[in-house]
């Protein structure tokens, strides 16, 4: 296999204008297509441009009159795109969903066709986010793409901070994680990539958006850090802050065959000791008024079932 390329779209949105979001986003795929990218990823919540949902009560209404389903117009508009350029795209959009919207990433294949849809399980509830739905599930799909198939699973911004999620995508076969994202990336954070690349022996690719909405700094890592030569640095590449398309090559030969002889990953864990993981309960010093489940934090003896 050849090294299989995936374009960073460190790009501006248009605010929540979701016709020059999508004209914009379809000019930057094509760019990418033409620098030889396989996969082109959006930062977090393209569609609206990761705009703050209103607490004016209309604005509100507007806002969420912005949801589109994957079977609309502006998704399939990336569908075509994908099947023309023959490329892959991560396309990021506010989700149409019962209950409340979904900040979501659809993976849509070069022949057109969305192989698996994620949303972001970790909403920031302590702020704006609580008005989206939270996923439920860490999907992995198996793409197929001009080099050969690849499982490909994601995480969006927040999902990054926990080592979880980057855990279940591996266990459920991922060697490649995508990650939309929507904030100010430093070095603890970036970090955090490094050491999910690492631990689970995958690829990991972030686009995040330019100054001066964010800070830029899309990012990707390979997990390979002790090969025969002696120590590397796993960093493929790191953008600036300016807008503009970040090439990622990753050699999946190489990530295959060092998944197979090291020995992070699944390989030495001991998931019989760790049942805590999975508890409920919240104690102190982490009680926040809003729970893991959206409901009020209430004392440990008032708590009922999950």
């Amino acid at each position: 296999m050849n090294k299989i390329v995936v374009a960073l779209l460190q790009i501006s949105a248009c605010g929540t204008d979701l016709v020059s979001n999508q004209a914009k986003g379809e000019a930057y795929c094509r760019q990418a297509s033409a620098m030889g990218a396989d996969i082109a990823l959006f930062p977090e919540l393209w569609s609206v441009g990761y705009s703050p949902c209103p607490s004016d009560p209309v604005l509100r209404q507007g806002w969420l009159d912005l949801a589109r389903g994957r079977d609309s117009d502006f998704v399939e508009h990336y569908c075509k795109l994908a099947r023309e350029l023959k490329m892959a795209i991560a396309l990021t959009y506010l989700e149409r969903w019962p209950g409340g919207p979904r900040n979501s990433v659809s993976l849509i294949d070069h022949h057109g066709e969305i192989v698996l849809t994620y949303a972001k399980t970790h909403t920031c509830r302590f702020d704006w986010e609580t008005v989206f739905t939270p996923g439920e599930s860490f999907p992995v799909a198996e793409l197929d793409t001009k080099q050969g198939a690849v499982r490909v699973g994601a995480m969006i911004c927040f999902d990054r901070e926990f080592p979880e999620p980057a855990r279940i995508l591996m266990l459920n076969g991922a060697e490649l994680i995508l990650v939309p994202n929507a904030c100010r990336m430093e070095a603890s954070r970036l970090g955090q990539l490094r050491t999910r690349a690492f631990e689970n022996m995958v690829a990991v690719a972030m686009a995040n958006y330019p100054v001066p909405q964010e800070n830029g700094h899309s990012v990707a890592y390979d997990p390979i850090c002790f090969p025969e030569t002696g120590a590397r640095d796993p960093l493929i590449v790191e953008a600036g802050e300016a807008e503009g398309i970040v090439p990622a090559p990753f050699d999946l030969d190489d990530i295959r065959h060092w998944r197979t002889t090291e020995v992070w990953g699944n390989a030495y864990r001991r998931p019989e000791l760790y049942g805590s993981l999975a508890s409920l309960e919240v104690a102190e010093p982490f009680r926040r008024s809003v729970c893991r489940s959206g409901d009020e934090n209430r004392p440990p003896e008032e708590e009922g079932p999950p």
